[in-house]
């Protein structure tokens, strides 16, 4: 009977799998430096214009060695999400939740929220903005369960911010003429928007500054007069 060749793929497959399974540190190490490199690739080129040859070079080495950490782009991709960006949703989920229950006024509430965000994504650079610019929904990953739990996550957050802010017009704090859907709009629109500009050590304004002047505006339209 006439043995079926072995391919390169197929080798460089089992290559691949064997080192997952391995999980040793120095191949963990290499992996999660990749997963920078090819962040920082996207974010620049775009997801769809950003090839593995970019990452390669960006990296310090060739395309095939690429195959050893990841078999695609989109594997390459979906491992950013699913490895580091899930995380961070989920602390800050978790840390907003907590802020949430905070015996303090709308007003600290939502600071503190604004916060919890700008800094996340200052200190998780670019992971949390590449999900922002790539718009997860309209990907071809959107109907995969980790990019639904995702978007699970980011409403929940929206949600919470959503009930501070019901909260601060119940009290009397927020004014009640403009939609609190609307104020949380223009809100994470704000705040969002500024993986347009914001990179960190690369402007003088960084995510502190962002932080107080974002408040400062919002606040000047949010906050009921007192004259």
């Amino acid at each position: 009977m006439a043995r079926t060749p072995v391919t390169r793929s197929s080798g460089m497959s089992r290559r691949r799998r064997s080192a997952q399974n391995d999980s040793s540190p120095s191949y963990q190490a290499k992996r999660r430096e990749l997963l920078q490199t090819a962040a920082d690739v996207f974010q620049e080129k775009g997801y769809d214009a950003a090839t593995l040859n970019d990452i390669a070079e960006r990296f310090g080495t060739d395309r095939a060695s690429i195959y050893y950490y990841f078999a695609s782009k989109k594997e390459l991709f979906q491992a950013l999400f699913h490895d580091v960006v899930a995380g961070v949703l989920d602390e800050n989920l978790r840390a907003a939740a907590e802020v949430a229950e905070l015996d303090v006024d709308a007003p600290e509430k939502l600071r503190r929220l604004v916060e919890l965000q700008m800094l996340s994504y200052e200190n998780n650079y670019p992971y949390v903005y590449l999900y922002i610019q790539e718009d997860m929904a309209k990907l071809e990953f959107q109907s995969t369960p980790w990019a639904k739990d995702m978007l699970r996550k980011t409403k929940r957050f929206e949600s919470i911010v959503a009930g501070v802010l019901e909260q601060g017009v119940a009290e009397g704090t927020f004014r009640e003429d403009v939609p609190t859907a609307l104020m949380a709009k223009a809100l994470f629109g704000m705040i969002n928007w500024t993986h347009r500009w914001l990179k960190p050590g690369a402007h003088r304004v960084d995510a502190k500054q962002t932080i107080d002047a974002f408040c400062a505006l919002f606040f000047e339209g949010a906050l009921v007069s007192s004259g």
